[in-house]
């Protein structure tokens, strides 16, 4: 085998590395509409998607960051941001002097719910396009690829 000629892979492989492709190309198309639908708001789809977590009751950046599947260091940049523009604040964390919780204002509540009222109209039009069966599959199979991929991650 030289590096001119990498062994193939079996068809599942191949089937495997195109899916991959695909939700690649689908995430910079998620990323792209995310930001359209936050713009009003004045706001990003990184911003929105920590506003998204913290929706639901305060959390550390920590906590954040595994909840998203990113970096601690780039949901405390966004989350320090948020709080820069009065979107969230920093509450002290009874369970952890040392990891503040990160929750919205009501200015953030306001953002988000702009955000989310633009994303049910687009997800509504979109769902109705390509078919709630169709949607529920792909959820499915997605679901699991997650599931195999992040095992596969944590077994190293």
């Amino acid at each position: 085998m030289s590096p001119d000629n990498p062994p193939s892979r079996t068809p599942a492989g191949d089937a495997f590395t195109a899916l991959v492709v695909q939700i690649l190309r689908l995430n910079g198309h998620l990323i792209a509409a995310g930001d359209a639908l936050a713009r009003p708001a004045g706001q990003s789809s990184a911003r929105w998607q920590v506003m998204g977590v913290v929706e639901h009751g305060p959390a550390t950046v920590a906590q954040v960051a595994r909840a998203l599947g990113i970096t601690r260091q780039s949901v405390q940049r966004v989350a320090d941001l948020l709080e820069g523009d009065g979107l969230a604040e920093y509450a002290p964390n009874p369970a952890d002097r040392r990891a503040d919780l990160l929750q919205l204002t009501d200015a953030g509540r306001a953002a988000l719910r702009t955000i989310q009222s633009a994303q049910r109209r687009w997800a509504d039009a979109l769902g109705a396009e390509i078919g709630e069966d169709a949607l529920r599959q792909a959820g499915e199979v997605l679901g699991r690829v997650a599931e195999v991929v992040g095992r596969g991650i944590h077994e190293e």
